[in-house]
């Protein structure tokens, strides 16, 4: 299901994330136990990317798709076990593509520090330096969140919304993930900027949000929704909130993208501290698909 467009622009629009665990998390976090872990992962994904440039986009929504069931866990990654459906199996996740990328570039990460470096970690370093690679903005990614051991197809469908969710709907649904409304970053702008990068997807069939820049991390998006040319009933939302609308046309020439830039990079950034897990909680796992 397409929805991933739709998570960017609505992030950027409210800042909606949950930080009550993330002072775990720091720049440098293995700098002792595993100092190389980001030259690693940002060698074998520009590897992954130079084979395969339209994997870069999927590698950035699973990290979406990830963070908005249980927090930033690497829960999407695993398998479904006995009569377990897992969040990959559900319906909004059945068109995620990218799983056998980062279990390349989690065992390349093994070779160096087995044991040490969390499938989270790595998916959420992956996403960054894919949308580096397709000229993108990067970002820093603080790290040391640990892996979850949980995932339910029931919960991925309860948290992701539908790409057919109104403006009031989608915002409603961010907000239940327990953003604090007295947070200084409740800024309109972060709207429509989470909701810029990935294509529209359903079970079967990968369609370009923007034809032309599926290789290439732009603004065209917003060109196509000021026209009213967007594929799904969340695109023509954001026409229907002034502040919304005001960023997409704000954004929609070439001459707004360093500021979309900017917006989205700070986004992410909040994004990857959603309901993570640090300390004690949850596990490293030796393999992304299975707890140990």
């Amino acid at each position: 299901m397409a929805f991933t467009k739709h998570i960017l622009a609505i992030l950027v629009f409210l800042g909606i994330f949950n930080i009550c665990n993330a002072q775990g998390l720091k720049l440098g976090f293995y700098k002792k136990t595993c100092p190389s872990v980001e030259a690693v992962v940002k060698h074998e994904t520009a590897r992954i990317i130079s084979a395969a440039p339209t994997l870069a986009a999927p590698l950035l929504r699973m990290h979406f798709h990830d963070c908005f069931v249980r927090g930033c866990d690497g829960s999407v990654l695993l398998n479904a076990t006995g009569n377990n459906q897992a969040e990959k199996d559900a319906f909004p996740n059945l068109s995620l593509r990218g799983f056998g990328s980062i279990d390349r570039v989690k065992s390349a990460v093994e070779k160096k520090c087995p044991g040490v470096v969390s499938c989270a970690d790595i998916l959420a370093l992956v996403a960054r330096d894919a949308t580096v690679l397709i000229n993108g903005p990067s970002w820093p990614v603080a790290l040391g969140r640990r892996d979850g051991n949980v995932s339910t197809a029931n919960e991925a469908l309860a948290n992701l919304p539908p790409p057919s969710f109104n403006i009031t709907q989608l915002i409603a649904s961010f907000a239940a993930k327990g953003r604090n409304d007295s947070d200084p970053s409740m800024d309109p702008n972060y709207v429509a900027a989470l909701k810029r990068r990935c294509p529209a997807t359903d079970t079967t069939t990968i369609v370009q949000m923007d034809p032309g820049s599926f290789k290439d991390f732009n603004t065209d998006y917003y060109t196509l929704v000021r026209k009213r040319r967007g594929l799904l009933q969340t695109d023509a939302a954001l026409l229907d909130n002034n502040v919304t609308s005001a960023y997409v046309q704000l954004h929609s020439s070439s001459s707004g993208e360093s500021s979309f830039f900017k917006d989205f990079a700070e986004s992410m950034v909040k994004m990857g501290l959603i309901g993570v897990l640090t300390g004690s909680a949850g596990e490293i796992r030796r393999i992304c698909s299975a707890i140990n």
